[in-house]
Order: C-alpha cells, then structure tokens, then sequence
C-alpha cells in the first residue's frame, strides 16, 4: 500500500492511543531558536505533535496528505493544515524557520523529503525528527515488543531505523546532533489494544488480528496494576542545522 493511504482505517485508533511526547523534547527541538518560529510538520497525522509544536512557535504548517487523519485532527490557534506531502509541501523556498517530522520520516522518499526540508528551510534553519521507541529494559513493553515483532505483516520496525540513518546522512546539515529522553504511556486495556490497531504493519482485523488482541489481552492480565499497564518509551531526537546558505 502506498504510504500515504496506510492509516486511513486507523486514524480515529491513532488519535486515541498513540503516546505523546516529553516537554523535555518539545524545548530541545526549539532550543537556541528564539521567538517568532515558523514550523513544517510533516506527516503531522492527528496532530499529537502539531500541537505541542504550537506551544512554542508563532504558526504551524500541518502538512499531512491523508484526508481522514487531518479530519480527526483538532483545530488548535497557530495551526495551519495543508493537504501536501514532506516531498512536496506547497511551502515557499526558504520560508521556514524549523522543519519536522515526528514519528513519520520512514514513510516519506528520503531523497526528495530531505531535498524539500532544504529546499523550505530558511538559511541556518533546522530540521528534527522525533520518534518513540519502545525500552524493552522492561518486562511489559518488552513483551509487547515481543508480541508485535510476531505478527508483523512488513518491516516498518527496521524501515524506521534505516530512516533515521538516512537523516542523519544527509550532506546538507552544518551539524547533527541526537538526544534521548525518557518517556511513559499508561493505558486501560482498551487502550493498548487501540494502540495496537494503530499500527499500520498489524492485523486489524479477521483471524490475525483475534489472534493479536488474544495475545495482548492476556499480556495485559500478566502485568496490569490498578487496570492499567504502562509502557516504557524513549523519545530519540535527531537534529539536524543547516549551513548559513540553506545547504
């Protein structure tokens, strides 16, 4: 399935059960950039990190080509959405301050998305991508981690990490810098299993997908407290400076 169509039956899962991400981030990504930030997030989805972004920056473009996740993202003041692509934006050439992509830069053509952050990047602007991961060090997420790498349909898990390696790559960044930070979603048991149906390289659905929640029903009852479990995430950030002439 093409990327851009892959969470059309999730996005309402999306919104509901995906983490979001630590303040601590949030500053990193707009560390030493002052006031009046223009911002690109690409594949900004349902908006989890658009609005975080909007705390921060004076107006946010929400670039996002799936219809039925900018239809569940909520209006927020300082959010502009566009129906566009990280490869192809509609952005004016140098007209951003702080590009970013979180939690979406593996779904995007590394080539023509890197050439476009450049492309819309003011000169001595960033670029950031934002993911979390799992932190197997515990025993729950690391048997939810377990349960997933069983049912995979495809290989988004390592497309992921080859991404980020692409970002990191990239000959247009003056310098390049990563950070991690801790992170935590406590979640009902409704809960996980929507965050589950929210990954689109699960079964959602027939045999499979009874099978998944079979799993992760009884992963659950293993290890809930108070009905609740929590997974353990770490929040890695990859930045990325362009040079004082864009590139």
């Amino acid at each position: 399935m093409n990327p851009t169509g892959r969470f059309a039956d999730r996005a309402v899962d999306y919104a509901a059960a995906r983490p979001s991400y630590p303040a601590a981030a949030i500053e990193a990504v707009f560390d030493g950039l002052g006031d009046d930030v223009v911002v690109a997030d690409l594949g900004a989805g349902t908006g989890i990190s658009t609005r975080l972004l909007a705390t921060r920056a004076s107006l946010v473009y929400a670039i996002e080509p799936n219809a039925n996740m900018r239809a569940v993202a909520e209006p927020a003041p300082r959010i502009r959405s566009i129906s566009g692509t990280a490869e192809e934006t509609g952005l004016e050439e140098a007209s951003i301050d702080l590009v970013t992509a979180f939690q979406a830069f593996h779904w995007f053509d590394a080539p023509a998305a890197l050439s476009e952050m450049t492309r819309i990047l003011r000169p001595g602007g960033r670029a950031a991508l934002v993911y979390n991961e799992r932190d197997e060090a515990d025993p729950f997420t690391a048997g939810y981690g377990a349960i997933l790498r069983r049912a995979a349909t495809d290989d988004t898990e390592q497309r992921r990490v080859r991404a980020r390696l692409a970002f990191a790559a990239h000959r247009g960044w003056r310098t390049y810098r990563e950070l991690v930070f801790r992170n935590s979603q406590r979640q009902d048991l409704e809960g996980l299993l929507a965050r589950a149906r929210s990954s689109s390289y699960l079964p959602k659905d027939g045999p499979a997908g009874a099978a998944l929640a079979d799993e992760l029903r009884a992963l659950f009852a293993a290890h809930e407290r108070d009905g609740t479990v929590t997974m353990h995430l770490a929040t890695l950030v990859a930045i990325g400076e362009s040079g004082a002439d864009g590139g």
